[in-house]
């Protein structure tokens, strides 16, 4: 009896060891390596860098408020949203007070910029994680006018800077064409315009549908949430 239980318990020592060198060692040392070979900047952490020095996340979005930078979505991660060690969502369900009356307002907001034209509703609804960096093309193309104007540029060179940075489904089947807000923004200085080949450069305006949150549903633009 107690030669077997010295030899279960040389076994599992043993067992902890090698697997700890396996797992805890070689394996991990084998993916950073493979991913270093082949795509770098994205096992990085897709960072945005300007002269040098890094200024955010390609993946991780922040609440633009300048006027003449292109907004985020509204966002419920920690008290001034997009705060990447609090991601989640408000959990206000659709009838709550509270979520009605920030819509409102996000609403009133968006009219008074652009009376004439329908809201995006991505623009007034938070993401699950509240950490998305990106905005539908309808919502980037709503703000063209108020970056145009802050940037003292022509709208037609703001709409032009949106279709560059549009990123269309993947593979052509899955998810919705959408634009990287951080990246559009961080890419519009007012002095010049980085413009690519439009791959992507118009979108559907779907029938405005009733809003569960009580807003009229003239003032928003039904899309697909990314």
């Amino acid at each position: 009896m107690k030669v077997d239980m010295k030899r279960n318990l040389v076994t599992s020592i043993l067992m902890t060891i090698a697997t700890t060198i396996l797992l805890g060692i070689l394996y991990p040392l084998v993916v950073t390596g493979v991913s270093q070979a082949l795509f770098p900047e994205k096992s990085n952490g897709s960072l945005i860098q300007r002269d040098g020095t890094v200024i955010g996340s390609r993946l991780i979005g922040q609440p633009f408020t300048g006027p003449g930078y292109f907004h985020s979505r509204p966002s419920a991660a920690g008290d001034a949203g997009y705060d990447a060690t609090a991601s989640g969502g408000s959990n206000l369900g659709p009838t709550n007070q509270k979520l009605i009356a920030r819509v409102e307002g996000d609403v009133a907001r968006m009219q008074a910029e652009n009376p004439s034209l329908l809201i995006p509703v991505d623009l007034v609804t938070a993401s699950g994680s509240g950490l998305d960096p990106e905005i539908t093309p309808a919502a980037a193309y709503f703000q063209v006018p108020r970056v145009a104007r802050e940037r003292q540029r022509t709208e037609e060179d703001i709409r032009k800077l949106v279709a560059a940075h549009v990123a269309g489904r993947q593979w052509d089947i899955f998810g919705e064409p959408r634009v990287n807000f951080r990246f559009a923004s961080s890419s519009a200085p007012p002095a010049s315009i980085s413009v690519r080949t439009c791959t992507w450069c118009s979108f559907p305006r779907p029938k405005a549908k009733t809003s569960r949150l009580n807003i009229p549903p003239s003032s928003i633009l039904p899309t697909s949430p990314s």
